[in-house]
């Protein structure tokens, strides 16, 4: 799914607000989420806006918690420092998280955001505009915007199906939606990628996709949180129960203990199922909490 997760490599000089090295625990998002790297100027004055995928696919009727993501930015090629700004333009009625991007550039510096696109209820199917807006050029994504059975989900059955979750922290971004937005990286956490339950030390925890219909599956991989910062065998989930729901009941089809690793995958004989469900039963540390970043369903 690299239209729902690409991303500019970013690296050098950030510009990023993030919780406290020691801390895993829910923290406030990051207030900023911009991002700087260097490059090299050859004093053209060019102001180029850019984009981390040049066609962005956004699903009809998913959850507000979890919207569309393209990473956008601009790169400058001025001889001096400036003050770089760049309009965001989106054809209604889609919404952006940002207006604009803004910030002070060195010669030959980019500087990178994310963007939030939401398909709010009754938008219709079809093709939609992006557009990033510089003094001097101007480049266009298109947006389709398509019902969910038409993304092209790489086999992943789960990929933005509807989500129920035991509980859901309320101190930062958690949403349980985000555990099927295509996206497996921890990097980040705390600002809507990755799960986090409201119930410290408190189990069984839940959380179950819905897949639409019966569908045959053997194989569900889970992601759970894991950075050089907060690895898995210190932060992340221990001990789970996959269950399939199999004609109203659940079922378990597979079953995790003592992990430490960040992935897990756990394959079992074919069933046909409409909905995947992961009983969490304890994490690694002594701040006990879920951390799931994605499940895929195979």
């Amino acid at each position: 799914m690299r239209h729902l997760t690409a991303a500019l490599a970013v690296a050098a000089v950030t510009l990023t607000t993030t919780a406290a090295a020691w801390d895993p625990q829910p923290t406030p998002p990051p207030a900023v989420s911009v991002k700087v790297k260097p490059g090299t100027s050859k004093g053209t004055g060019a102001l180029t806006p850019i984009a981390g995928a040049d066609r962005l696919f956004a699903p009809l009727g998913v959850d507000p918690a979890c919207p569309a993501k393209i990473e956008i930015g601009m790169r400058s090629d001025a001889k001096k420092p400036l003050y770089a700004t760049m309009q965001v333009e989106l054809d209604p009625p889609l919404t952006a998280s940002r207006s604009m991007l803004t910030s002070y550039l060195p010669p030959g510096y980019e500087l990178g955001a994310k963007l939030l696109i939401a398909v709010p209820p009754g938008t219709a199917e079809g093709e939609y505009g992006l557009r990033l807006r510089t003094s001097s050029k101007t480049l266009s994504v298109p947006i389709e915007v398509v019902p969910v059975d038409r993304l092209d989900n790489g086999g992943n059955l789960a990929l933005r199906r509807p989500v129920t979750a035991s509980s859901q922290h309320v101190n930062a971004n958690y949403p349980g939606c985000s555990i099927v937005d295509g996206d497996r990286s921890s990097n980040g956490w705390a600002g809507g990628n990755g799960w986090n339950d409201a119930t410290g030390r408190v189990w069984p925890d839940t959380i179950s996709v819905a897949l639409g219909s019966a569908r045959q599956i053997s194989r569900v991989d889970l992601y759970t949180l894991d950075t050089e910062r907060y690895p898995a065998a210190s932060v992340g989930l221990r001990d789970w129960d996959v269950q399939a729901q199999v004609g109203g009941q659940w079922q378990t089809v597979a079953q995790v203990r003592g992990n430490t690793a960040g992935t897990v995958r756990s394959d079992f004989a074919p069933v046909s199922a409409d909905a995947v469900r992961i009983v969490a039963l304890a994490s690694n540390g002594a701040n006990d909490y879920t951390r799931i970043i994605e499940v895929e369903v195979r």
